[in-house]
């Protein structure tokens, strides 16, 4: 009878240990997915002060966005949570959107070799961007069910695993159907 209990104590003991181990892995999964956002945001930002003064010179009368986007550069910086950085990360992209659509209008910085190279960078660093917010939602879904499945929820609750947010997109516009009028 006592070898049964034993047995049975120590079955219990192991699937603790896995359980809280997977939780760890797929925590240190999350990290290492936010890792690769921040990554290849920081590689935007490296990117960021050659664009502008590039631009700045043609640019003369829209020298709000070019400030405007210097200011967010900065900002990211002080941010801690992946809530304000994912809010930066939204403005920074509309500002870099708004200087692309602006330079639309200097033909002679649209020709211009620096500015032509810079923004065929910061196009495959959106894309690099994009799949990294990808993978991490997708990182942080998986934990984050695992942290309400039973019996891993309450392996969780014992150590205190918390829930990860994912990282979403704050813009509203951005959400809403794209209207499509080829009438004009």
């Amino acid at each position: 009878m006592w070898w049964i209990l034993l047995i049975i104590i120590v079955a219990i003991i192991i699937a603790i240990i896995a359980i809280y181990n997977s939780l760890v892995t797929l925590r240190q999964r999350v990290k290492n997915a936010w890792s690769q956002i921040d990554v290849q945001l920081q590689r935007r930002f490296d990117l960021i002060p050659n664009l502008v003064e590039t631009v700045k010179g043609y640019m003369e009368h829209e020298s709000d966005v070019l400030t405007k986007v210097t200011e967010l550069r900065s900002s990211w910086a002080n941010a801690k949570t992946v809530d304000e950085k994912a809010k930066l990360d939204n403005q920074l992209s509309e500002s870099l959107k708004t200087i692309m659509a602006v330079a639309e209008g200097y033909p002679d910085l649209k020709a211009n070799q620096n500015f032509s190279e810079l923004q065929t960078e910061l196009t495959n660093t959106e894309n690099k961007i994009s799949y990294s917010r990808q993978f991490y939602n997708d990182t942080v879904t998986r934990y984050n069910t695992k942290l309400e499945l039973f019996p891993s929820n309450i392996i969780a609750s014992i150590f205190n695993f918390k829930v990860e947010d994912l990282f979403e997109v704050d813009n509203q516009d951005a959400r809403k159907n794209v209207k499509v009028d080829f009438s004009k």
